[in-house]
């Protein structure tokens, strides 16, 4: 499978053998989106952004089928609901969209109060407990204590409020919170954290769970987000098991693929190579020269990077030797790429700073594999657009505009109106 190299983004295509066709001769066109919280769903915004326009006669809304891993399943759910990748770019981005669509990834940062009122309530006893153990059953202090281990939270942040405002957008008019009533195929891969196995929301025996349960389940990293609780059982992240799980589109005979995947290792050490013409280089220059240097979060960070990729690279070459007919295009940020590793996403000046510089590298990506890419797109009636990708000019997101009047007005009125809802509840009842 080639791969290239360029520092603008990186693209694995490969093509063998004529594809099959759907029903009525069209090619059946697949969308895989691997997880990285909201660093990695803001950089596969700006990537479909780029893809979409760049390729002619694709539409990521009206895909065949579509594998959400993670954050990926929070971007997959909403294409299949109809919201277009510049859509989402303004839910998510510039939460400029209607009221009922604005996202903000800062809701992801709400404690788990629950959790730890939960957590906490069990400390009494377990220490009663461990004090008999250690007093009584003879047992050493510390063997006792372990017992204390279950007192500490099972995640820090809260997901709650996320599942709740993505069952109120797939309520409105045109989308649906039904696996079953969506008009394409949308799987949400979730981990058992009893069992340890991949659970496929979305299947048969699965597709009666709400999606917006579904998504909160398959983002539920652990340590982070509590488990999920659906039907008794608990779920955590998708990708415990696999990086994109896109085995489960490739079975149903999808003859295109287009795979997202936000995360990759950092290469710090990498030699620089000559740039794009076209790319901006604002934010390409390495911020440390070792990973060790950034301490504990960074080389947390880059060991998980690299168990996720050295995964998905396993993963490749295990679908180009069971589906040899189908055209997979992987895209992914590139190794040496500072900006992506070292990003902010809860900032909203980052969020658009980040969801530029992945629009603007995939379009590099495009315009570096262009031929090889053209050749394999045109099998299946799609076409790169060549003049868009050569304009220096275009951009995903134009310049921050200063709130109108109006805009400050309702601001005001809305802070107004929680501080007085916040009095009223602190007032006592008469």
């Amino acid at each position: 499978m080639p791969q290239a190299s360029a520092k603008a983004g990186s693209i694995r295509s490969r093509q063998k053998g004529a594809p099959a066709r759907g029903a009525e001769g069209k090619p059946r066109i697949g969308l895989a989106l691997a997880g990285g919280g909201p660093l990695g769903a803001i950089y596969e915004i700006g990537a479909l952004c780029a893809l979409e326009e760049s390729i002619e006669g694709l539409d990521f809304t009206r895909c065949d089928g579509y594998i959400g891993v993670s954050a990926g399943g929070f971007i997959a759910a909403g294409l299949v609901n109809g919201m277009t990748p510049r859509h989402l770019c303004a839910t998510v981005i510039e939460n400029s969209a209607a009221s009922a669509d604005s996202f903000d990834p800062a809701i992801l940062l709400h404690p788990a109060w629950s959790e730890f009122r939960s957590r906490l309530s069990m400390l009494p006893g377990l220490l009663a407990s461990a004090a008999w153990k250690s007093l009584v059953g003879g047992r050493s202090v510390v063997s006792a204590m372990e017992r204390l281990g279950r007192a500490l939270p099972t995640g820090m942040l809260s997901s709650a409020a996320m599942g709740e405002q993505l069952r109120e957008q797939f309520s409105l008019p045109g989308r649906s919170d039904d696996f079953r009533q969506l008009r394409s195929h949308l799987y949400l891969v979730a981990t058992d954290l009893d069992s340890g196995e991949a659970v496929p929301f979305g299947t048969p025996g699965w597709d009666h769970i709400p999606i917006s349960q579904a998504v909160r389940a398959s983002a539920a990293l652990p340590g982070l987000f509590p488990p999920v609780e659906i039907e008794g059982r608990h779920y955590v992240d998708g990708a415990l098991k696999k990086t994109v799980h896109a085995s489960l589109l490739l079975r149903e005979g999808v003859d295109l693929l287009f795979c997202l995947n936000p995360l990759v290792p950092y290469e710090a050490l990498a030699a620089d190579e000559p740039q794009d013409p076209l790319l901006p280089r604002s934010g390409r220059k390495p911020r440390i020269a070792r990973v060790v240097d950034g301490g504990l979060p960074v080389i947390m960070s880059q060991t998980l990077r690299s168990l996720i990729h050295s995964r998905l690279e396993l993963g490749m070459k295990g679908y180009e030797r069971s589906h040899p007919g189908v055209d997979i295009l992987l895209f992914e940020p590139d190794h040496r790429d500072a900006e992506m590793f070292f990003a902010n996403p809860f900032s909203y000046s980052h969020r658009r700073q980040l969801a530029e510089h992945a629009y603007q590298v995939t379009r590099a990506a495009l315009r570096q594999r262009a031929t090889t890419i053209e050749r394999q797109l045109a099998r299946h009636g799609l076409h790169l657009r060549r003049s868009l990708l050569r304009d220096p000019k275009r951009q995903l997101l134009g310049p921050i505009q200063p709130p109108s009047r109006t805009a400050r007005a309702m601001q005001t009125l809305d802070a107004a109106l929680h501080e007085l809802e916040a009095r009223l509840e602190q007032t006592p009842a008469a």
